[in-house]
């Protein structure tokens, strides 16, 4: 699984977790927050995706399953053709949140 990672103060992670958790369609709630190496990410400052992400003394990482992750599998597995997207890129939509949302 490739993850996306944002550092955060723990009253924000606690927030974060709060609010995505209600969405479980559209990333949900984090799969991991804290020790980047118990989901095996053996240096943080060296992502295999993405740019690197300065983490503060007051601040933890807190870490999303990551739309990547299909194109991590289709780089090992070589499809003849796949739609997907790039990190940074995300797919914009004029639905509401609350169409996504679990009660």
């Amino acid at each position: 699984m490739v993850v996306s990672m944002r550092p955060m103060s723990e009253k924000d992670a606690i927030r974060a977790v709060q609010v995505t958790s209600r969405f479980p369609s559209v990333h949900g709630a984090p799969v991991h927050i804290g020790n980047p190496e118990a989901i095996g990410i053996k240096d943080i400052n060296q992502p295999d995706f993405g740019d690197t992400v300065t983490i503060k003394e007051s601040e933890v990482p807190v870490f999303w399953a990551c739309g990547v992750t299909p194109q991590a599998v289709a780089m090992h597995v070589k499809p003849e053709i796949m739609i997907t997207h790039s990190p940074g890129h995300m797919f914009i939509t004029d639905l509401k949140n609350e169409e996504f949302a679990i009660s």
